[in-house]
């Protein structure tokens, strides 16, 4: 087994240590406020989104998680058999251990073989080149390029990377080279409104800004080190709501896609009214498939479809583009670092 089948697998066997049923997260700071005549039915709600030019039934989809294993190659066929059943999107997990392994590269093609009609995503970090993506993409037949910056993860990886002044260029490379349309997203450290500029400004369109409050990789990568270890760094970064308010001011710029902490169908229409076009989910979705198994996930999900309605019915939002219209309720503290940081969050149809 190559070093990199065994980091996916400690990754996952981490990943699902770390999994509480309860969320952790910012989203429990914020709350909706109730009008009491929604003055419209269930049956005008529409769930539609879209993500990367593709239309999608459901407002969220499975987002980027593991490949390059035997053991994660059944991971990855079991999501994608959740994914072709409820037609949600699919990324897969970083393609690197395949590109380097060629061997593995069965445990990332399982995902198109399961679903070949299906939305999937490749999944590639940021210093890798162009003709990487390209090969990531043609290994998955994949229909667009998830590239994912992680510079804390990498830090307290012991074979992690260590230098970063060239990923901006390459991701404007691969945006601009790859022949797909690409997302960038982080992988819960989450996002400042600097980082979606400089990533808007090299052409980045679509962009996941993947706060803390799910699985957490620097505790991950900490779990794997044999010398010292970076506690500090297990509480780095914005949580998924202090960065979606980070770009409240910029999603005339960019498609603003949300994860991180997201576990049940209330933190999803919280997220999408934060100004979400669409959420992924990582973490709740492999605890749910190593759990539970593919039937009763989609299972899950069909009753996520029906909570989802009756909140945006109470909401009086018809469309996910209703429910950035809606007026939240913030904890004191995030109302703090929006006036710290000078967002405007009133601006947005949120009030304190």
């Amino acid at each position: 087994m190559t070093i990199d089948s065994i980091r996916k697998d400690e990754h996952v066997d981490l990943a699902e240590k770390q999994y509480q049923a309860a969320s952790q997260s910012d989203f429990q700071k914020i709350r909706f406020v109730h009008h009491s005549l929604p003055q419209m039915a269930t049956t005008d709600v529409s769930l539609a989104s879209h993500l990367l030019g593709y239309d999608m039934p459901l407002p969220f989809y499975i987002n980027g998680m593991t490949g390059g294993s035997d053991k994660t190659k059944v991971i990855n066929q079991q999501l994608a058999e959740v994914a072709k059943a409820s037609g949600l999107v699919m990324a897969s997990g970083s393609v690197s251990a395949a590109i380097k392994h060629p061997e593995l590269s069965d445990s990332f093609k399982v995902i198109r073989e399961v679903n070949p009609d299906g939305i999937v995503l490749a999944n590639l970090g940021a210093h890798h080149t162009v003709e990487n993506a390209k090969r990531a993409v043609d290994i998955l037949q994949a229909n667009g390029m998830q590239i994912h910056i992680n510079a804390p993860q990498e830090l307290v990886m012991p074979e992690g990377d260590r230098d970063f002044s060239m990923w901006l260029s390459q991701i404007e490379a691969i945006v601009k080279g790859v022949g797909v349309p690409v997302m960038v997203k982080e992988v819960g450290f989450g996002m400042s409104r600097e980082t979606i500029k400089q990533l808007t400004d090299v052409g980045v369109e679509w962009i996941d800004v993947s706060g803390r409050g799910g699985t957490n990789f620097a505790a991950i990568e900490n779990a794997r080190r044999s010398t010292f270890s970076y506690d500090d760094l297990e509480n780095w970064g914005q949580s998924t709501v202090v960065s979606l308010l980070e770009a409240a001011d910029l999603k005339n710029d960019a498609h603003i896609l949300a994860s991180g902490g997201i576990k049940t169908p209330y933190d999803i229409v919280k997220a999408l009214s934060l100004g979400a076009e669409a959420v992924g989910l990582s973490g709740q979705f492999l605890h749910m498939v190593l759990e539970n198994g593919p039937e009763k996930t989609v299972a899950t999900i069909e009753s996520w479809k029906e909570k989802i309605t009756a909140i945006m019915t109470l909401l009086g939002a018809k469309s996910v583009a209703d429910l950035q219209k809606t007026d939240l309720m913030f904890h004191r503290d995030l109302i703090d670092w929006c006036d710290m940081r000078s967002i405007d969050y009133k601006a947005y149809g949120k009030r304190s």
